[in-house]
């Protein structure tokens, strides 16, 4: 294929925020990532847009596995709330109210 240009997994993107690694940023309306490496605002860096991973979420709500989970872009955490709120994917596990991280496995569909 000649018009192929990348596996799309991860992606080079630019912070929207400050951000570290392992954190995450949703980048304009419809993008959201795991930032790889620490990076600045404004900064151009690789996010990880596919993949299961353990991010901050509202302590308060709770899950289990296919829970839908949105990404609260104003507090920089996960939440069960829909409501101004970009859908990043399902939850894989159980979140408790209490725990400060739920288990989710990220969409790699935008919008």
């Amino acid at each position: 294929m000649k018009n192929f240009v990348q596996e799309g997994d991860i992606l080079p993107l630019t912070a929207p925020y400050a951000v570290s690694a392992g954190g995450g940023a949703q980048v304009g309306t419809n993008i959201f990532g795991v930032a790889v490496k620490d990076l600045a605002s404004g900064a151009s860096g690789e996010f990880q847009v596919e993949g299961v991973f353990d991010l901050t979420a509202l302590s308060t709500d709770t899950g289990s596995a296919g829970t839908i989970w949105y990404w609260d872009n104003t507090n920089k955490r996960v939440t069960t709330t829909s409501t101004s709120n970009l859908k990043i994917g399902v939850g894989t596990g159980t979140k408790a109210s209490g725990d400060t991280t739920a288990r989710v496995r990220l969409n790699a569909v935008f919008g």
